[in-house]
């Protein structure tokens, strides 16, 4: 149940993408573009905070745990990586698809998720890492490796790929930050809300200085589902944060990256890029981050008991 919830926010996650690299596009202003999909979902949980009784309760805890130091400012950052992933969907995923930026994001959090495993940093405490963890882990990063073989990724800028890898990095360690906040404040939804606090805060300011120097945005597109990053981004946050003290930061990623990448694969296959990797190896990054999953998660010991 819990690696179906992973797989689901995976999905989320390329649908989001999509939308906001789209937005991005017909704006021609990516932080402008994630602003918005921030701003979006902060309205969405400050509604849902004050109308449900757990949203309540979780804003009182956490304003308790600040007052009394049992919530350190660095539980509170996890916004601050949602901005990055936000803001690199806007820039990146209308220029170079799905699939491209999910893999660039698998490298970056499968290294990450494993290291976070093993210091502990996780709400599941110190996770052991086995040699099937590893070896799924490097499946993961051999699906990344298919996607940059042959003319591909030909005249795309190496900072757009670099910054696709800090993504994967900074979400592996949103997950771990959100889950421990979770703890504290004892539900999902006021640990998410805490992420789009930050969040709206830095794109917005870094949009005002983006527009301060380049100018407008174009014209504000009219299709509604354009403004639905926003939601979908409270929704994979929230399972995310309730999802990782039961899976740990490794294999909750690999589940994400399993859900990323088949979602990713169907929208570029639909709805083709202007850049990034053809149908083949498309279809072999799935099935190789596929059968990273498979190996890092599935019992050995007891199968071969």
């Amino acid at each position: 149940m819990s690696l179906g919830g992973a797989v689901l926010v995976g999905v989320l996650t390329a649908a989001q993408a999509r939308i906001n690299g789209q937005l991005g596009v017909r704006l021609e202003d990516g932080l402008v573009a994630g602003a918005v999909s921030f701003g979006s979902g902060l309205l969405i949980l400050i509604v849902l905070s004050l109308a449900l009784p757990v949203g309540r309760r979780g804003f009182s805890a956490l304003v308790s745990g600040v007052r009394s130091g049992g919530i350190p400012w660095w539980m509170l950052a996890g916004g601050a990586a949602g901005a990055l992933t936000v803001a690199t969907q806007g820039i990146a995923v209308g220029i170079i698809g799905v699939s491209l930026f999910t893999v660039g994001v698998v490298a970056g959090q499968t290294v990450c998720g494993l290291a976070l495993d093993r210091a502990g940093y996780g709400p599941a405490g110190i996770v052991a890492v086995t040699l099937p963890r590893v070896a799924g882990g490097a499946l993961a990063l051999v699906a990344v490796g298919i996607a940059v073989v042959g003319d591909g990724l030909s005249g795309i800028p190496l900072w757009l790929l670099l910054l696709t890898l800090a993504t994967g990095v900074g979400v592996a360690w949103q997950q771990a930050t959100n889950g421990r906040l979770k703890q504290r404040v004892g539900t999902p939804l006021t640990a998410t809300l805490v992420n789009f606090i930050g969040g709206t805060l830095i794109l917005a300011a870094a949009a005002a200085v983006h527009v301060a120097v380049v100018g407008t945005p174009a014209a504000a597109p009219t299709e509604p589902w354009l403004y639905f990053g926003g939601a979908i981004g409270v929704a994979y946050i929230v399972l995310s944060a309730a999802l990782v003290a039961h899976t740990g930061v490794l294999l909750l990623g690999l589940g994400v990256v399993a859900g990323q990448l088949i979602a990713s694969f169907v929208l570029d296959v639909l709805w083709p890029a202007p850049a990034g990797p053809g149908l083949v190896q498309a279809v072999a990054m799935v099935v190789v981050a596929l059968l990273s999953v498979v190996v890092a998660t599935v019992p050995w010991r007891r199968l071969r008991r």
